[in-house]
């Protein structure tokens, strides 16, 4: 068990119901025990979620106390919407944003006026000074759309140069991926905070399909395992507790800034694991 002060903060993504809504609050309220930096909610494809994630911001932050950071992405977006949700965070008191390019949703043809995230990140610096704490997308196994990992790290050395002040990873599985990451990051002289995400696993095919869908791999080990176990979702829940458990003992050891967990607006699983960390009281 690691004892020690950790960083922590927590993903959402925005509720499309009464019931999910309740959930989430739920959610939010028990992992906010933890005391960690901030939360984040999730921006739909080509802003599909837009009025959603705005209120989930507004509502975490207002019940919690604890910063709300709402991703912005660009695609499909113009300038002067951006502006405009700028300044409704600015007036509500948001001082955190995860600036990505995002997702082209389909039958959208039109980018919009951001190609991206660099863009959007020198936009906002631009518009608003240093008012916002930006966060950026970092992939320690290469963006699946990338040409190549140069490619890749040099679209995030471009991101950080704009202007933001720190980096989420993409989920992994394989603890050296991300510190030869970071390794090569600096050696490039990026020296911001690069803060590895953590997916907890509680179904292994909604996790293949993820994974399948943003390049992220799952060892093949740990999938014969998970194969293994069927339909036998309380194994499987187990398994992965103690591998992803394993896994951030590893991340903190080695110098992580930070952990920052996809919840999948469930609390238990991440409590566990925080709990398995010392990070939590059981």
């Amino acid at each position: 068990m690691i004892v020690r002060q950790t960083n922590l903060s927590f993903e959402f993504f925005p509720p499309r119901s009464p019931q999910i809504a309740q959930q989430l609050r739920e959610t939010y309220r028990l992992l906010a025990k933890l005391k960690p930096g901030y939360f984040s909610v999730t921006y739909g494809a080509g802003g599909t979620t837009r009025e959603n994630t705005f209120e989930t911001v507004l509502e975490i932050q207002r019940e919690t106390g604890i910063d709300a950071a709402p991703h912005l992405s660009c695609i499909g977006s113009t300038r002067a919407e951006i502006q405009g949700l700028l300044q409704s965070y600015r007036e509500q008191g948001i001082r955190r944003i995860v600036a990505l390019r995002g997702d082209m949703p389909s039958g959208m043809h039109a980018m919009g006026d951001f190609r991206y995230a660099n863009e959007l990140v020198a936009f906002i610096r631009e518009t608003s000074g240093n008012f916002f704490h930006i966060e950026v997308a970092a992939y320690p196994e290469v963006h699946p759309q990338a040409t190549s990992y140069r490619a890749d790290l040099l679209n995030f050395k471009r991101k950080v140069a704009a202007g933001a002040n720190g980096a989420i990873t993409q989920y992994f599985y394989n603890a050296d991926s991300y510190f030869y990451f970071v390794e090569d990051c600096r050696r490039h002289g990026i020296e911001v905070p690069i803060v590895p995400g953590i997916m907890p696993i509680t179904n292994y095919s909604q996790l293949a399909r993820f994974s399948d869908m943003c390049g992220a791999e799952i060892p093949r080990w740990m999938r014969k395992r998970l194969e293994g176990f069927g339909d036998d979702l309380p194994a499987i829940r187990a398994f992965g507790i103690d591998v992803v458990t394993h896994l951030c003992e590893q991340l903190i050891e080695g110098g992580a800034p930070g952990l920052h967990f996809y919840t999948m607006n469930r609390a238990e699983p991440t409590l566990t694991i925080c709990q398995n960390l010392g990070l939590a009281k059981a």
